[in-house]
């Protein structure tokens, strides 16, 4: 099936026996057994649940990995990945990474002894000098956040060789624009929040790949801590999922066409966005993706404007995440980055003039209109 199909026939549930349309929400804590000795095949919610399976084979199929694991939420499917370094590992990251994995990656540096580098992941020199023998891991954003940097996961996996796990975050194009495992990557990790799920209303984490090792140790986690997405929530996003295909290709449609216009702004400095002819990161787009997403990032002329903007958008909102159906409005500076050291933001653009802005699924019209005012 393509993706299309996926998305709205690819979660299996393997006990339906009624026809039923919709995977049920399995809410059931523990499970009767046959006999001494026999299992249905789950045991205990915190191990696994047939809602939760059933999304897990989808994921799985949509990004084309052996397995999917399905957390709650996405700062717990990358705590989980982490789990399979070694204390001490050298971790090399993509240096513009949203603020919480800069966090996360800051408290396993002194949790876990790691040795965490940031750099331009692309930059495949410079990547070449930071590897060490104790280098374990690359973790890639591409398109970066918010800066909308792309980075070429098949050269990355040419400089590191076969011995570095390559983990791509791609929650911001997710499968049916880029599917990293196809370009050398060893993991792919999505916030489910996001585009996945698409309404803003259901919290989940993905991790997904091949190594089947990773698997059985990433399945020993979630069944420790109890890190597992809930029933009603895998529910969510299996339903969330149906659209997938057409809200990823509506709100590029729409990203598109408002990069071009903030381009021509005369209060808009400069534009990020892959789609965008002038884009440093476009030839590798053309190669590793289908498409340019929803996402794209913008500066302004001044910290008083980017306010005001801010203070009179009304059909966008001003709001944190991103990748709904609503079109929201963020302030990298304050917000999703604060957490960023401050050298870093000010060397990255991350300053008191960047927008950041998730393109949902409203009318171009419209959107165009609360941009022209809210710029005005």
């Amino acid at each position: 099936m393509k993706l299309s199909s996926i998305c709205v026939h690819g979660a299996i549930d393997k006990n339906n026996r009624t026809g039923s349309l919709a995977v049920p929400i399995y809410q059931s804590a523990t499970y009767a057994h046959p006999g001494v000795g026999q299992s249905t095949g789950y045991d205990y919610a915190r191990v696994q649940n047939p809602t939760r399976e059933a999304l897990e084979g989808l994921m799985a199929a949509l990004e084309g990995g052996r397995y999917a694991l399905a957390f709650s939420c996405g700062m717990s499917a990358m705590d989980a990945a982490m789990t399979l370094l070694a204390p001490g590992s050298h971790v090399i990251c993509t240096e513009d990474l949203y603020g919480g994995s800069v966090r996360l990656l800051s408290v396993l540096k002194q949790r876990l002894s790691f040795d965490v580098e940031c750099l331009d992941t692309n930059d495949q020199t410079a990547l070449q000098k930071a590897l060490r023998p104790e280098t374990a891991a690359i973790f890639i954003e591409t398109p970066s956040n918010p800066t909308m940097r792309v980075t070429d996961i098949a050269a990355v996996r040419r400089t590191v060789g076969s011995d570095v796990k390559i983990i791509v975050d791609n929650t911001f194009l997710t499968p049916i624009f880029q599917r990293p495992l196809e370009f050398g990557a060893d993991m792919v990790l999505h916030s489910g929040t996001k585009y996945l799920g698409g309404h803003n209303d259901t919290l989940a984490g993905f991790l997904i790949g091949n190594d089947l090792d990773d698997e059985e140790k990433l399945r020993f986690v979630t069944k420790t801590v109890g890190s597992g997405l809930t029933p009603f929530d895998s529910f969510m996003i299996i339903r969330g999922l149906k659209t997938l295909d057409l809200r990823m290709k509506k709100s590029q449609e729409n990203a598109l066409q408002i990069a071009v216009f903030l381009s021509h702004h005369p209060k808009v400095t400069k534009v990020r966005y892959p789609g965008l002819t002038d884009h440093p990161g476009r030839d590798i787009s053309f190669r590793q993706t289908v498409g340019f997403g929803g996402m794209l990032s913008f500066s302004v002329d001044s910290k008083e404007t980017a306010e005001k903007a801010l203070e009179r958008v009304k059909l966008i909102l001003f709001a944190e995440s991103l990748g709904g159906t609503e079109t929201l409005i963020t302030y990298p500076f304050l917000q999703t980055h604060a957490d960023v050291p401050s050298e870093t933001r000010a060397r990255l653009g991350i300053d008191d003039k960047l927008l950041r802005l998730s393109v949902g699924i409203e009318d171009l019209e419209d959107l165009m209109a609360d941009l022209t005012q809210a710029l005005a």
